[in-house]
């Protein structure tokens, strides 16, 4: 019995003896800095991603209705003005314009008889002009005729590259039906769609640069561009409107569909409202901290920073945003350009708390953003 008093202390020493638990480790953040490189001082740049397209764009099609037989060109042939590019069955149009012909002999023949009896005084002045009239009608009809035997071929009308195939051979065609897209040699431009809470900030004439993520052989020096043309109406699937990039310095055999990226640099080019020359940040949506009516982000205190905090911790920074679009939020007030903010975690964290950068930080450009747009 006297040994159990003595096992019940030992036990009671060896738990004093054991080290206190270590303390939590800080949670883990992810954060990007701030960029201010990317805005302006006049407004906030913009980058938007769209394909090189060429100024003009024409639809070819046969000028009489058929069945083709035959197609010589694909999509992505480099074609040259008057090359032949499909034909349709000629059997219609044939027999079309030997009827017309034979009508244009009928009528020259009497109009030739009519001619002597009035010769003759046999008929009148009012009869012969009649089947002048009708001479003049059949041969306007035959040569209408020949042209739709020429029709059946459809060729190039300007040099060019093939865009599209629209038909292909078997298929009836109608009057005007588009077979191919033609792409002209010519300017190249770039198009863009501009979501609709954005484009009130837009205007023809406004400068642009213009950027292309590959090139066959070697990377494409920047071009500057110039905003050419804003749809009036909006895309009824996506909600956005169709702009248009001119580059006048563009090479006139730059590839068609190449990638690229346009970025503006323009005050209120959101449409958002802010002071002029207010700095602008976009900042992703998920940094925001929604407080009420006020929204905030969650700055990490670093050395030499005027708000002071331990290094690593956090703080609550009230801010202003103009405007939420797809790229991100747009901060007018309460951010500063190098600041180092938290982009995710953000309902998990309290004032004056370490934490820990899951990444590299990354600057929170605009063009990082708008990357997947």
């Amino acid at each position: 019995m006297k040994l159990a008093p003595l096992f019940l202390l030992s036990l009671l020493l060896a738990a004093c003896s054991e080290a206190p638990p270590p303390p939590a480790a800080p949670k883990l953040v992810r954060t990007a800095i701030v960029g201010a490189g990317d805005t302006a001082a006049d407004g906030t740049q913009r980058r938007y991603s769209g394909e090189v397209r060429a100024r003009i764009e024409t639809t070819l099609g046969f000028r009489i209705a058929g069945k083709i037989i035959e197609r010589r060109v694909d999509a992505g042939t480099v074609v040259k003005a008057g090359q032949v590019l499909a034909r349709l069955d000629p059997s219609d149009a044939g027999l079309q314009a030997t009827q017309a012909e034979a009508q244009r002999s009928l009528a020259a023949a009497e109009l030739t008889r009519y001619r002597d009896l009035k010769a003759k005084n046999f008929i009148s002045a009012s009869a012969l002009d009649a089947k002048e009239t009708a001479f003049k009608a059949a041969e306007a009809q035959s040569a209408l005729a020949k042209n739709q035997t020429a029709y059946t071929t459809l060729v190039a009308d300007r040099a060019g590259v093939i865009g599209q195939v629209l038909a292909e051979p078997g298929q009836v065609v109608s009057v005007g039906q588009a077979v191919f897209r033609l792409t002209p040699d010519g300017e190249r431009e770039v198009a863009i769609a501009i979501p609709e809470g954005e484009v009130a900030g837009f205007k023809p004439g406004q400068a642009a640069e213009v950027t292309f993520w590959a090139a066959p052989g070697a990377s494409l020096k920047p071009l500057a561009g110039r905003l050419r043309e804003i749809s009036p109406v909006a895309d009824a699937m996506t909600r956005t409107y169709a702009v248009r990039i001119s580059l006048p310095a563009a090479d006139p055999r730059l590839p068609l569909g190449m990638t690229a990226t346009v970025r503006f640099l323009a005050s209120g080019a959101s449409g958002a409202p802010g002071a002029p020359g207010a700095t602008r940040l976009l900042v992703p949506l998920t940094a925001i901290f929604q407080q009420g009516d006020q929204a905030a982000v969650w700055k990490v205190m670093r050395s030499g920073t005027p708000q002071g905090g331990a290094d690593g911790t956090v703080a609550l920074q009230a801010v202003t945003v103009a405007a939420f679009t797809d790229g991100g939020a747009l901060v007018v007030a309460g951010l500063a350009g190098g600041e180092q903010i938290v982009t995710g975690g953000v309902n998990l964290l309290t004032a004056g708390e370490k934490v820990r950068v899951a990444a590299p930080s990354t600057p929170a450009t605009p063009a990082a953003l708008a990357a997947t747009r």
